[in-house]
């Protein structure tokens, strides 16, 4: 499977676009939006029309510039889903998510438990499966991401979710100065998306 995953396009509807074009033109098979898909839940206008026009399908998460009921209401319009507290499986792939932040933002503010505690309601219902994604706007405490700002600390949940699940693959934003940024965690493969995006074959 061949994804495209991005976060932090704050509003940047020329950003969509070219996301959009690249999906067509590298052939993928899901778009995935890591949160901060708003700028502070302003305007949502044709955010998601792009990838729909070349018929992509997208998984998202709220950041902490948008509320779920943002992200609710984007899924809801464009026939997407919204995996914040779920997952989705894709032949023997379980991807599962939790979207907002622990420490800052409009997005409802979870704590540590709340947070961990979706994450594991999305991955019970894959945990069977051969491979596994899991997809958070926040990066992991303790990792490389963290060390990249003075602002936003990396959540404990997210770190704990990495060493009981284990995913393969963990997709996070958040930090902008960390874009691109790949690290291990365990046997986790920890990528900061960024707003570029990033391809991944699966």
């Amino acid at each position: 499977m061949r994804v495209l995953a991005s976060g932090d396009i704050h509003g940047d509807i020329k950003r969509i676009e070219e996301l959009a074009a690249q999906a067509e033109r590298e052939n993928v098979d899901l778009v995935i939006l890591t949160g901060d898909i708003t700028n502070f839940n302003m305007s949502t206008d044709n955010l998601i029309g792009p990838f729909k026009k070349v018929n992509k399908k997208v998984l998202l998460i709220p950041g902490n510039h948008e509320p779920v009921a943002t992200a609710d209401f984007l899924a809801e319009l464009y026939g997407i889903k919204n995996i914040h507290g779920y997952s989705v499986r894709y032949k023997d792939i379980g991807i599962f998510g939790a979207g907002g932040c622990t420490e800052v933002g409009p997005s409802p503010m979870l704590g540590e438990k709340e947070m961990f505690d979706l994450l594991q309601q999305g991955f019970e219902k894959i945990a069977y499966l051969k491979k596994k994604i899991m997809i958070t706007h926040e990066h992991p405490a303790g990792s490389t991401i963290e060390k990249f700002t003075n602002f936003f600390e990396g959540s404990a949940a997210v770190k704990k979710a990495i060493d009981t699940f284990h995913p393969d693959i963990l997709l996070c934003s958040h930090v902008h100065e960390a874009e691109g940024l790949e690290e291990m965690i365990g046997t986790t493969k920890v990528i900061s998306v960024g707003k570029r995006g990033k391809i991944l074959d699966i």
